[in-house]
């Protein structure tokens, strides 16, 4: 596949954009936060091989990669789990399992907590949950200035081998978190840093993941500096359905980072 390949659909009054491929049962792969994120830069590796399991769906949540950013919309997780389903019903699926990277892993949190009749199986990537202490990534995202040299500085502190950081990819990030409004979505999402002291970061708290009735497989990389082990670990504490796989020598990127065990936990777990 490539980036010519983008579909949109409308959904909760946004044009969305979106790639789809395969077939068999629905399988949604939301992408995670960050400057000049979209379904393209989070999947692009890994939509294909999946797609000879399942019939896969790759969107661009509400305000970031290339779907609309809306002035005046107040953009919270009940807001992108209502734009997650009205996705799914534009494009015919009833209900699906997901994987969920970041703040995808977040939105697919809410869509078991209040759609939980739309979901299947669940798939965790260095999901946020809990309070916890705002990391250097998280930070970085937030204060990050459009420019090539920003975007590779930032992404460097993202997975645990900095050597997969390209230029073509880092040119990429760049020009989509360039776009007019990109980065005010991503700051609507990330608490400022504070200029002294400790920035908490809140996930979904505990009593709401213990709401969780899906069967859900938790991925995290013991080295992540974006969003930290221990939420992995709380969620798997919390979801009462949950396992927890975390990968050595591994940090936020772990469909990158992993690919082949990625592929292969994802195919076995979500095709079972």
């Amino acid at each position: 596949m490539n980036e010519s390949e983008r579909k949109f659909v409308t959904a909760s009054g946004h044009q969305t954009a979106y790639f789809e491929c395969g077939s068999g049962e629905p399988l949604l792969l939301l992408h995670g936060s960050g400057p000049g994120v979209s379904g393209w830069t989070n999947w692009g590796g890994v939509m294909a091989e999946l797609g000879q399991h399942f019939h896969v769906y790759v969107p661009d949540i509400a305000g970031f990669g290339f779907t609309e950013f809306k002035e005046g919309t107040t953009y919270d997780i009940k807001f992108w789990v209502n734009h997650l389903v009205e996705f799914m019903d534009a494009v015919g699926i009833d209900k699906a399992s997901l994987v969920g990277n970041s703040f995808g892993g977040a939105v697919g949190v809410g869509l078991g907590v209040f759609a939980p009749a739309r979901l299947n199986k669940l798939v965790l990537l260095g999901t946020p949950a809990g309070t916890f202490v705002q990391t250097p990534g998280l930070a970085g995202a937030w204060l990050y200035e459009p420019t090539v040299a920003n975007m590779r500085q930032l992404m460097e502190l993202f997975p645990y081998n900095t050597g997969l950081i390209t230029d073509e990819l880092v040119q990429s990030r760049f020009e989509a978190s360039n776009r007019p409004g990109a980065q005010e979505a991503l700051r609507k999402l990330l608490p400022k840093p504070n200029d002294e002291g400790e920035t908490l970061v809140k996930g979904f708290p505990e009593p709401a993941l213990q709401k969780i009735t899906a069967q859900t497989l938790v991925l995290h990389g013991r080295e992540d500096k974006v969003v930290p082990l221990e939420c992995g670990i709380r969620l798997v504490q919390n979801i009462p359905n949950a396992d927890l796989f975390v990968f050595g020598q591994c940090g936020h990127w772990v469909q990158t980072e992993q690919r082949t065990k990625f592929i292969r936990m994802v195919t076995l777990f979500v095709g079972e």
